[in-house]
Protein backbone atom coordinates (compact mmCIF):
# COMPACT_ATOMS: atom_id res chain seq x y z
CA UNK A 1 0.00 0.00 0.00
CA UNK A 2 1.09 3.51 -0.85
CA UNK A 3 1.95 5.82 2.01
CA UNK A 4 -0.13 8.38 -0.52
CA UNK A 5 -1.44 8.13 -3.83
CA UNK A 6 -2.39 10.91 -6.34
CA UNK A 7 -4.74 9.64 -8.80
CA UNK A 8 -5.14 11.88 -11.99
CA UNK A 9 -5.62 14.95 -9.72
CA UNK A 10 -6.70 18.15 -11.63
CA UNK A 11 -7.95 21.62 -10.09
CA UNK A 12 -9.83 24.18 -11.96
CA UNK A 13 -10.63 28.15 -10.51
CA UNK A 14 -13.34 28.98 -12.24
CA UNK A 15 -13.15 32.61 -13.81
CA UNK A 16 -14.42 34.99 -11.38
CA UNK A 17 -18.38 36.16 -11.71
CA UNK A 18 -18.53 38.73 -14.36
CA UNK A 19 -14.62 38.66 -15.73
CA UNK A 20 -14.43 37.89 -18.76
CA UNK A 21 -10.88 36.34 -18.46
CA UNK A 22 -10.20 32.12 -18.76
CA UNK A 23 -10.72 29.55 -16.12
CA UNK A 24 -7.32 28.70 -14.23
CA UNK A 25 -5.63 25.45 -14.08
CA UNK A 26 -3.72 24.76 -11.07
CA UNK A 27 -3.27 21.21 -11.66
CA UNK A 28 -3.65 19.08 -14.65
CA UNK A 29 -3.84 15.19 -14.22
CA UNK A 30 -1.20 14.96 -11.44
CA UNK A 31 -0.27 11.16 -11.02
CA UNK A 32 2.39 9.74 -8.83
CA UNK A 33 2.71 7.66 -5.74
CA UNK A 34 4.68 7.94 -2.54
CA UNK A 35 5.52 4.48 -1.07
CA UNK A 36 5.63 4.16 3.22
CA UNK A 37 9.01 5.07 4.34
CA UNK A 38 10.42 7.25 1.81
CA UNK A 39 11.68 10.82 1.81
CA UNK A 40 10.24 12.26 -1.00
CA UNK A 41 10.36 15.90 -2.64
CA UNK A 42 8.04 18.06 -4.40
CA UNK A 43 9.90 21.19 -6.35
CA UNK A 44 8.44 23.56 -8.27
CA UNK A 45 8.71 27.11 -9.08
CA UNK A 46 6.16 29.61 -7.01
CA UNK A 47 2.65 29.09 -8.39
CA UNK A 48 3.64 25.26 -10.28
CA UNK A 49 0.72 23.78 -7.98
CA UNK A 50 2.73 22.62 -4.94
CA UNK A 51 0.71 24.61 -2.39
CA UNK A 52 -2.38 23.59 -3.81
CA UNK A 53 -1.59 19.61 -4.16
CA UNK A 54 -0.95 19.95 -0.58
CA UNK A 55 -3.91 21.77 0.26
CA UNK A 56 -6.24 19.12 -1.30
CA UNK A 57 -3.95 16.63 0.44
CA UNK A 58 -5.18 18.02 3.94
CA UNK A 59 -8.54 18.20 2.96
CA UNK A 60 -8.47 22.33 3.03
CA UNK A 61 -9.83 22.57 -0.53
CA UNK A 62 -11.49 19.88 -3.13
CA UNK A 63 -9.90 18.77 -6.42
CA UNK A 64 -12.07 19.33 -9.17
CA UNK A 65 -11.11 15.58 -10.34
CA UNK A 66 -9.13 12.77 -9.38
CA UNK A 67 -8.51 11.36 -5.95
CA UNK A 68 -6.20 11.20 -3.09
CA UNK A 69 -5.40 8.60 -0.37
CA UNK A 70 -3.34 8.38 2.38
CA UNK A 71 -2.59 4.98 3.20
CA UNK A 72 -5.55 3.73 1.89
CA UNK A 73 -8.02 6.68 2.87
CA UNK A 74 -9.51 8.43 0.76
CA UNK A 75 -9.22 12.45 1.99
CA UNK A 76 -12.76 13.13 0.74
CA UNK A 77 -14.44 9.75 1.49
CA UNK A 78 -12.77 8.99 4.46
CA UNK A 79 -11.15 12.75 5.74
CA UNK A 80 -11.48 11.50 9.30
CA UNK A 81 -9.07 8.63 8.97
CA UNK A 82 -7.12 10.14 6.19
CA UNK A 83 -6.44 13.42 8.56
CA UNK A 84 -5.57 11.28 11.94
CA UNK A 85 -3.06 9.55 9.33
CA UNK A 86 -1.46 13.04 8.69
CA UNK A 87 0.69 15.43 10.24
CA UNK A 88 0.91 18.64 8.03
CA UNK A 89 3.58 21.74 8.76
CA UNK A 90 2.18 24.59 6.44
CA UNK A 91 4.39 27.57 5.16
CA UNK A 92 2.27 29.95 7.06
CA UNK A 93 2.30 30.68 11.10
CA UNK A 94 -0.64 30.20 12.25
CA UNK A 95 -0.96 30.09 16.04
CA UNK A 96 -3.61 30.56 19.38
CA UNK A 97 -2.91 33.37 21.30
CA UNK A 98 -3.97 32.36 24.43
CA UNK A 99 -2.57 29.54 25.22
CA UNK A 100 1.07 28.22 26.39
CA UNK A 101 2.99 26.08 24.04
CA UNK A 102 2.68 22.78 26.24
CA UNK A 103 -1.15 23.95 26.53
CA UNK A 104 -1.40 24.10 22.63
CA UNK A 105 -0.18 20.76 22.18
CA UNK A 106 -2.28 19.27 24.84
CA UNK A 107 -4.89 20.75 22.65
CA UNK A 108 -4.09 19.96 19.78
CA UNK A 109 -3.65 15.99 20.67
CA UNK A 110 -7.03 16.32 21.52
CA UNK A 111 -8.31 17.46 18.61
CA UNK A 112 -7.43 13.86 17.02
CA UNK A 113 -8.63 11.91 20.42
CA UNK A 114 -4.97 11.65 21.97
CA UNK A 115 -5.02 11.57 25.88
CA UNK A 116 -1.69 11.36 28.34
CA UNK A 117 0.81 12.02 25.60
CA UNK A 118 3.04 14.14 28.01
CA UNK A 119 6.08 12.08 27.39
CA UNK A 120 5.65 12.47 23.68
CA UNK A 121 4.82 16.49 24.13
CA UNK A 122 8.08 16.47 26.30
CA UNK A 123 10.38 15.04 23.66
CA UNK A 124 9.11 16.48 20.68
CA UNK A 125 9.89 19.91 22.87
CA UNK A 126 13.60 18.80 23.78
CA UNK A 127 13.93 17.52 19.76
CA UNK A 128 12.85 21.13 18.90
CA UNK A 129 14.47 22.92 20.98
CA UNK A 130 11.29 24.39 22.87
CA UNK A 131 11.79 22.84 26.50
CA UNK A 132 12.62 26.28 27.69
CA UNK A 133 9.65 27.86 26.13
CA UNK A 134 7.23 25.09 26.95
CA UNK A 135 5.24 27.73 29.14
CA UNK A 136 5.68 30.42 27.33
CA UNK A 137 2.24 32.07 25.28
CA UNK A 138 2.75 31.74 21.90
CA UNK A 139 2.39 35.13 21.30
CA UNK A 140 6.19 35.31 23.23
CA UNK A 141 7.89 32.95 20.65
CA UNK A 142 9.73 34.79 17.75
CA UNK A 143 9.20 33.67 14.42
CA UNK A 144 11.66 30.43 14.20
CA UNK A 145 10.52 29.49 17.58
CA UNK A 146 6.76 29.64 15.73
CA UNK A 147 7.76 27.68 13.07
CA UNK A 148 8.91 25.00 15.33
CA UNK A 149 6.06 24.95 17.55
CA UNK A 150 4.23 24.57 13.98
CA UNK A 151 6.26 21.23 13.50
CA UNK A 152 5.53 20.26 17.12
CA UNK A 153 1.97 20.54 16.16
CA UNK A 154 1.76 18.83 13.43
CA UNK A 155 3.35 15.57 14.82
CA UNK A 156 1.89 15.58 17.89
CA UNK A 157 -0.38 12.93 17.23
CA UNK A 158 2.46 10.71 16.06
CA UNK A 159 1.20 10.47 12.70
CA UNK A 160 2.80 7.94 10.15
CA UNK A 161 2.81 10.45 6.75
CA UNK A 162 4.58 14.20 7.32
CA UNK A 163 3.85 16.63 5.16
CA UNK A 164 6.47 19.61 5.51
CA UNK A 165 5.36 22.74 2.97
CA UNK A 166 8.64 25.43 2.97
CA UNK A 167 9.56 24.45 6.50
CA UNK A 168 12.76 26.20 6.72
CA UNK A 169 11.72 29.37 5.12
CA UNK A 170 13.61 32.07 6.40
CA UNK A 171 14.11 30.46 9.23
CA UNK A 172 18.03 30.44 11.19
CA UNK A 173 20.57 27.45 10.32
CA UNK A 174 20.53 26.67 13.90
CA UNK A 175 16.80 25.47 13.63
CA UNK A 176 17.38 24.07 9.79
CA UNK A 177 19.55 21.74 11.70
CA UNK A 178 17.86 20.92 14.48
CA UNK A 179 14.61 20.32 11.90
CA UNK A 180 15.65 17.58 10.05
CA UNK A 181 18.19 16.16 12.48
CA UNK A 182 14.67 15.08 14.06
CA UNK A 183 13.10 14.75 10.85
CA UNK A 184 15.49 12.21 9.61
CA UNK A 185 15.46 10.41 12.39
CA UNK A 186 11.41 9.85 12.63
CA UNK A 187 12.16 9.33 8.75
CA UNK A 188 14.36 6.24 9.71
CA UNK A 189 12.04 5.00 12.06
CA UNK A 190 9.49 4.35 9.46
CA UNK A 191 7.93 7.49 8.83
CA UNK A 192 6.82 8.40 5.21
CA UNK A 193 8.09 12.24 4.30
CA UNK A 194 6.71 14.69 1.75
CA UNK A 195 8.85 17.89 1.52
CA UNK A 196 8.60 21.06 -0.65
CA UNK A 197 11.61 23.48 -0.51
CA UNK A 198 13.24 25.93 -2.45
CA UNK A 199 16.41 25.17 -0.74
CA UNK A 200 17.49 22.73 -3.52
CA UNK A 201 20.51 21.65 -1.43
CA UNK A 202 17.91 20.35 1.40
CA UNK A 203 16.33 18.39 -1.31
CA UNK A 204 19.26 16.61 -2.99
CA UNK A 205 20.45 15.47 0.53
CA UNK A 206 17.25 14.47 1.88
CA UNK A 207 15.03 13.32 -0.52
CA UNK A 208 15.14 9.86 -2.45
CA UNK A 209 12.89 10.77 -5.34
CA UNK A 210 11.64 13.68 -6.68
CA UNK A 211 8.80 15.26 -8.03
CA UNK A 212 8.81 18.76 -10.63
CA UNK A 213 5.99 20.35 -11.16
CA UNK A 214 5.54 23.59 -13.64
CA UNK A 215 2.00 25.23 -14.48
CA UNK A 216 0.08 22.38 -12.85
CA UNK A 217 1.82 19.02 -14.86
CA UNK A 218 4.15 17.00 -13.27
CA UNK A 219 7.31 17.68 -15.55
CA UNK A 220 10.02 15.11 -14.08
CA UNK A 221 9.30 12.04 -11.63
CA UNK A 222 12.68 9.93 -10.68
CA UNK A 223 15.62 9.03 -8.15
CA UNK A 224 16.93 12.01 -6.85
CA UNK A 225 20.53 10.02 -7.81
CA UNK A 226 18.84 9.12 -11.59
CA UNK A 227 18.10 13.08 -11.89
CA UNK A 228 21.36 14.25 -11.14
CA UNK A 229 22.95 11.51 -13.48
CA UNK A 230 20.55 13.23 -16.18
CA UNK A 231 22.77 16.50 -15.84
CA UNK A 232 24.96 15.41 -18.70
CA UNK A 233 27.55 17.89 -18.37
CA UNK A 234 30.07 19.39 -15.66
CA UNK A 235 29.58 23.47 -14.71
CA UNK A 236 32.09 26.21 -15.13
CA UNK A 237 32.37 28.56 -12.79
CA UNK A 238 34.13 31.60 -11.93
CA UNK A 239 33.89 35.37 -10.62
CA UNK A 240 33.96 38.50 -13.02
CA UNK A 241 34.05 42.41 -12.14
CA UNK A 242 31.62 43.00 -15.77
CA UNK A 243 28.83 42.31 -17.48
CA UNK A 244 29.03 39.73 -19.80
CA UNK A 245 27.91 40.03 -23.39
CA UNK A 246 24.64 39.20 -24.12
CA UNK A 247 25.23 36.04 -26.70
CA UNK A 248 27.34 34.78 -23.56
CA UNK A 249 24.59 36.09 -20.54
CA UNK A 250 21.92 34.26 -22.01
CA UNK A 251 23.55 31.14 -21.66
CA UNK A 252 25.11 31.36 -18.13
CA UNK A 253 23.23 31.03 -15.04
CA UNK A 254 24.47 34.71 -13.33
CA UNK A 255 24.12 35.45 -9.02
CA UNK A 256 26.06 38.37 -8.29
CA UNK A 257 29.49 38.19 -9.77
CA UNK A 258 29.05 34.46 -10.05
CA UNK A 259 28.71 32.97 -13.55
CA UNK A 260 28.51 29.49 -14.26
CA UNK A 261 27.83 27.66 -17.68
CA UNK A 262 27.06 23.83 -18.79
CA UNK A 263 30.61 22.01 -20.26
CA UNK A 264 30.04 18.80 -21.89
CA UNK A 265 34.39 18.58 -21.94
CA UNK A 266 36.98 20.58 -22.04
CA UNK A 267 36.97 22.09 -25.41
CA UNK A 268 33.85 23.81 -24.82
CA UNK A 269 35.23 24.95 -21.26
CA UNK A 270 37.97 26.71 -23.17
CA UNK A 271 35.98 27.84 -25.46
CA UNK A 272 33.71 29.76 -22.72
CA UNK A 273 36.79 31.01 -21.17
CA UNK A 274 38.61 32.41 -24.64
CA UNK A 275 35.18 34.21 -25.24
CA UNK A 276 35.41 35.93 -21.67
CA UNK A 277 39.11 36.95 -22.35
CA UNK A 278 38.21 38.20 -25.62
CA UNK A 279 35.66 39.97 -24.14
CA UNK A 280 37.88 41.90 -22.18
CA UNK A 281 36.86 40.47 -19.10
CA UNK A 282 38.71 38.36 -16.56
CA UNK A 283 37.57 35.30 -14.89
CA UNK A 284 38.43 34.67 -11.20
CA UNK A 285 38.19 31.71 -9.14
CA UNK A 286 37.67 29.15 -11.82
CA UNK A 287 36.56 26.04 -10.88
CA UNK A 288 34.67 22.77 -12.62
CA UNK A 289 31.95 20.72 -10.39
CA UNK A 290 29.49 18.29 -11.33
CA UNK A 291 26.09 19.39 -11.71
CA UNK A 292 23.67 19.63 -8.69
CA UNK A 293 20.02 19.29 -8.39
CA UNK A 294 19.67 23.11 -8.68
CA UNK A 295 21.64 22.90 -12.36
CA UNK A 296 18.70 19.84 -13.02
CA UNK A 297 15.77 22.06 -11.95
CA UNK A 298 16.69 25.15 -13.73
CA UNK A 299 17.21 22.79 -17.00
CA UNK A 300 13.41 21.21 -16.49
CA UNK A 301 11.97 24.22 -15.88
CA UNK A 302 13.35 25.81 -18.80
CA UNK A 303 12.77 22.87 -21.21
CA UNK A 304 10.04 21.35 -19.73
CA UNK A 305 12.30 18.02 -19.23
CA UNK A 306 15.44 16.67 -18.32
CA UNK A 307 17.64 15.13 -20.67
CA UNK A 308 17.42 11.03 -20.10
CA UNK A 309 14.71 10.90 -17.17
CA UNK A 310 11.97 9.96 -18.22
CA UNK A 311 8.60 10.30 -15.78
CA UNK A 312 8.50 7.28 -13.93
CA UNK A 313 12.01 7.96 -12.86
CA UNK A 314 13.88 5.01 -15.46
CA UNK A 315 17.00 6.84 -17.30
CA UNK A 316 16.12 6.79 -21.13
Amino acid sequence: MSAISFQSVSKIYPAKNGSTGSSLCALNNVQFEIEEGEFFGLLGPNGAGKTTLISILAGLTRATSGSISVLGSDVQADFAAARRKLGVVPQELVFDPFFNVREALRFQSGYFGVKNNDAWIDELLHSLGLTDKANANMRQLSGGMKRRMLVAQALVHKPPVIVLDEPTAGVDVELRQTLWQFIAKLNKQGSTVLLTTHYLEEAEALCSRIAMLKAGNVVALANTSELLKAASSNVLRFKIDSELPKYLADKARITGRIVQFPAHDALEIETYLSAVREAGLVAEDVEIRKADLEDVFLDVMTHGHSSGVSLTGVAA
